[in-house]
Order: C-alpha cells, then sequence, then structure tokens
C-alpha cells in the first residue's frame, strides 16, 4: 500500500500529535511493514526540504514562515499549511500518474491527523482524485474542545466536521472521552479509539533509583493555558515539593512571576529532547498534568512507563489511564490538586506502590500495536 500522510505538526514542531505520527512512522519503518510505503507532508521551522525518514518513508517539509513559536500554531499558520498541503500533495499524485510507466504506484489511501485542517485538504483529494481517506482526531480539532476556537466550532467547525468525519473511510480518537465529545457534534457518525502507545524499551524505570531530598513533582507538556499550569502553582504554596516543568510556551512569563508571587521551589527546565526527558523522569518522585483538556496524553504514558504515580485531572483521556496508580482532580480546582500532593507526603510508599501499578498499566501498550492498529484500519 502506498499512504499519503498529512499532519501539520512533526517534531520539532508540534505536541503530542506530531510525536505519535514520528512514533507510529517509526514502527512502519520496520522490516515487518516494508511492502507499505509512505509520504507525510508537515511543516517546516525554516525551508522546504524532502527527507528519508526510512526506505520506505519520506518526509516532505513545507516552508510555512514559521516564526521560534515551536509549539502554537497560529491561525495564519494553519491557513499557510493547508493551502500549500493541498497544492503539493496535487503535484505528488500529478507526479505519480506520470511516472506510472515506470511502475511507479499510485497513494491508495490518505491518513489524515487532525480533522481540520489536514481532514478538511483529505476530503478536497477525495472530491477531486477519489482518494479514500481516514482520519486521526487529536483534541483541539474536535468541535469544543478548545475555547481558543470555541466561535468557530459553532459557526463553522461543528458543521464542516460532520461533513468531514462522514465521507471519511474511518474515524478515530485517541481516547473514550474525546470519542463522546466528537459524538455530541455527529451522534450517528462511526467513530473508532485507537489509544496512543509508549515505546516501554526507553521510557523504563532505573533500576536503583536515588531517594530525592524532598519530593519531586514533574511535568512534560507545553506551559499554556490548557495544560492548567496556573492551578498548579499555586497549589505547592507551604508544601515540602519540588516542581520541574519541562516545556516552553506563551505562558512561561506568567507562570515564572505567580512562583515568585508564591515563593515556592519551581525549575523551568524548558524545552528537552527525549533523552533528557526520560532521565529527568526516572529522577522524579511523582508526575502530574493538571490540563483543562486533554486527549490521550502522550507524557502521561511516558511518566507511567518511567514507574510513577500521576495526578491529573478529570477530563479527557487521561482520567482513563488511572486506575490505582494516582489520583484524579477537578479541573480548575487548586485545593485538590494540594490534597492529592498531601497524600503523597504523608504516605510515600505510595510513591513506589503506585508507580509499580503504572509500569505494569503501560506495559499493555506500545507503538507496535498502535502502528498494527491503524495498518488494519488502512486494508479495511
Amino acid at each position: 500500500m502506498k499512504i499519503l500522510m498529512l499532519n501539520y505538526e512533526f517534531p520539532p514542531l508540534g505536541g503530542g500529535a506530531g510525536n505519535a505520527t514520528y512514533y507510529i512512522l517509526k514502527e512502519f519503518s520496520k522490516p515487518k511493514y516494508k511492502n507499505l510505503e509512505i509520504d507525510l507532508i508537515t511543516s517546516s521551522t525554516n525551508k522546504f526540504r524532502v527527507e528519508q525518514f526510512s526506505s520506505n518513508i519520506k518526509i516532505h517539509f513545507l516552508d510555512i514562515g514559521k516564526d521560534n513559536k515551536l509549539h502554537y500554531q497560529s491561525n495564519k499558520d494553519l491557513l499557510k499549511y493547508s493551502w500549500k498541503a493541498y497544492r503539493y500533495s496535487k503535484q505528488l499524485i500529478k507526479e505519480n500518474k506520470e511516472k506510472k510507466e515506470k511502475k511507479e504506484k499510485n497513494f491508495d489511501l490518505c491518513h489524515a491527523f487532525f480533522g481540520i485542517p489536514c481532514g478538511y485538504i483529505a476530503m478536497k483529494l477525495k472530491s477531486k482524485y477519489k482518494l479514500p481517506y481516514i482520519i486521526s482526531l487529536r483534541g483541539s480539532d474536535v468541535p469544543f474542545y478548545n475555547k481558543r476556537f470555541e466561535k468557530l466550532d459553532k459557526l463553522i467547525f461543528k458543521r464542516l466536521s460532520k461533513k468531514i468525519w462522514k465521507k471519511s473511510k474511518a474515524t478515530i480518537t485517541n481516547s473514550g472521552g474525546l470519542r463522546e465529545l466528537a459524538l455530541k457534534s455527529s451522534p450517528k457518525q462511526k467513530i473508532d479509539i485507537i489509544y496512543n502507545g509508549v515505546d516501554i524499551g526507553k521510557f523504563k524505570p532505573l533500576k536503583t533509583k536515588k531517594k530525592n531530598k524532598k519530593i519531586v513533582l514533574i511535568s512534560t507538556g507545553r506551559l499554556i493555558k490548557r495544560k492548567g499550569y496556573q492551578y498548579l502553582i499555586p497549589a505547592i504554596r507551604n508544601l515540602d515539593i519540588k516542581l520541574q516543568l519541562i516545556g516552553d510556551g506563551n505562558l512561561t512569563t506568567e507562570l515564572k512571576q505567580l512562583v515568585k508571587q508564591n515563593k515556592i521551589d519551581v525549575e523551568f527546565l524548558g524545552k528537552k529532547n527525549h533523552k533528557e526527558i526520560i532521565k529527568y523522569l526516572q529522577k522524579a518522585d511523582v508526575f502530574v498534568l493538571p490540563s483543562l483538556n486533554e486527549g490521550m496524553s502522550n507524557s502521561i504514558l511516558e511518566a507511567m512507563a518511567c514507574g510513577l504515580p500521576i495526578i491529573t485531572t478529570d477530563t479527557g483521556g487521561s482520567k482513563e489511564l488511572i486506575k490505582g496508580n494516582g489520583f484524579i482532580v477537578k479541573k480548575n480546582n487548586i485545593s485538590e490538586l494540594k490534597d492529592a500532593m498531601q497524600k503523597f507526603i504523608d504516605n510515600s510508599k505510595l510513591i513506589k506502590q503506585m508507580g509499580n501499578k503504572s509500569r505494569k498499566l503501560v506495559e499493555e501498550m506500545s507503538w507496535n500495536n498502535v502502528a498494527d492498529k491503524y495498518l488494519e484500519v488502512y486494508r479495511g
């Protein structure tokens, strides 16, 4: 099979969806998938280029004039990508047609990450070339997930999303919570679930772990309002806890000011690569993600794989990962966050007990399983 894949995010640009795409492609690059050929069209952080990811996978980086905000895609960024990706997709399809005499196979399917804008591009390609498509819904592309798009969701995106999903070969979410939200916009739509995976070979606990002087709380994620760090920081006040934040975003300055106001021990580590993230996770005690909305969090899965107990909010796919390995708290709730952290301070044995449970739970998940499930959908 030959797959045209669309995702405007790909490392170092973007967040969870970009990382998920990277890991899925990493699996598809293995010999067992040698009969699968993939072209991913994504965004560049500087200039146009084409990279050979593996013998069967090419990545086409489109120059969208992206600035230094790697984890935030403006409406201008999305519109630029949409226009350029649609034109470039047509170019690739045309080139394949011209190479037909050289046995160059044309695309069998388009796999779009995000219903909007990528699913919309896929729908346009289907209309022009009869190319079937599947959609992986990730969060903000589902109507009423992100307040940033609330007005557009009411005016345009809800109606447009229903149309895009209806014409797809398959519509897939990465959590039960996201599926439920999508069904509110289109109750009759068939929506499947393929959970995110995790590299349990790389993300794993240390064999021997040095005890920290005080509990080290860690979180990895973009420093944006949706992640809820503005509630986490005040919750730490008067607690014997150190917080480490890995990531950056447009809320960084505001959060640093909040730390000064509350006089707490917070280390802003900025953006880190995967190897560095693993080291920090392995040395920490508890992972926290106080999101106001979340799909299926790669960050939580990676922390679980490193043997950390979890504190997270009652939202989306995050709560689906808590089964005796941590605590679920209400969104926007400083006191519940504080209470959850206090439980680990009062009973340090919970850290090891719940951390072991996290690792056991996550061992049933892997990116290989995710890739196999997507392959089934491609063939279906």
